[in-house]
């Protein structure tokens, strides 16, 4: 495909993805893939791939005779990083954060204890740089700075957890941090506390000491789950 058909390929995928994360297509609700080319002006082609995708998503299904049907909500891969991005897009944006926030707390501070025994000291000097890149954009409102060093500070912790199912969990984590951020769930500037945190995760982290790490963990999930409460109730 070439450059174009994929940016066409993205701007189908992301439409009707939007569209089904936001209830604007029912559960039953049927697609016709010739309706869909006509709207977007592109191929049968184009659309069969944007079906393919949401259908490894397990937003939609074909069905001979039918056409393509979207499926209920509790069918949908909820992990798919897409999937999350759309449906922090919608209106039931803090309802999501919320649940996506609560997973964090339960696998985050485990993963950091974990990873206070396996990290290398590679692992360490890259999670104190992204500890202190995130002091140093945590002021004058550089949230998109402030966002690249604090997705890839928590992609670090669950990688040097040593557990591949942790690690895995990472583009999750960074679609929660982005929504934050990108749909103004975020102080103009980070709380201070919490940047603070995530210096002492790092350095205990390099410390070896795992009781340390779980328990600072553990404080900047509850500190997140209380900003949603002020931010998005």
């Amino acid at each position: 495909m070439t450059t174009d058909g994929r940016g066409l390929h993205t701007h189908v995928l992301d439409t009707l993805g939007l569209a089904i994360a936001a209830g604007e297509y029912p559960p039953g609700s049927v697609l016709r893939t010739d309706e869909v080319a006509q709207r977007f002006d592109v191929s049968r082609t184009v659309v069969r791939e944007v079906v393919r995708v949401l259908e490894s998503m397990h937003l939609v299904e074909s069905r001979r005779r039918v056409g393509v049907t979207v499926r209920p909500a509790d069918e949908w891969n909820v992990y798919d990083p897409r999937v999350i991005r759309w449906r922090l897009a919608g209106t039931d944006r803090p309802r999501q954060l919320r649940s996506l926030t609560v997973l964090r707390s339960a696998i985050e501070p485990v993963a950091a204890s974990l990873a206070a025994v396996h990290a290398t000291p590679e692992q360490c000097a890259a999670l104190t740089e992204c500890a202190l890149g995130m002091v140093a954009t945590s002021r004058g409102q550089q949230l998109e700075g402030y966002l690249k060093h604090d997705i890839a500070f928590h992609r670090i912790v669950l990688c040097a957890s040593g557990n591949e199912m942790f690690a895995r969990l990472g583009d999750v984590v960074a679609e929660v941090l982005a929504g934050r951020t990108h749909h103004h769930v975020m102080f103009e500037d980070p709380d201070p506390a919490a940047v603070t945190l995530h210096v002492q995760v790092a350095e205990a982290v390099r410390e070896g000491d795992a009781a340390r790490a779980e328990r600072l963990t553990r404080e900047i999930a509850v500190g997140a789950l209380e900003e949603l409460d002020v931010l998005a109730p």
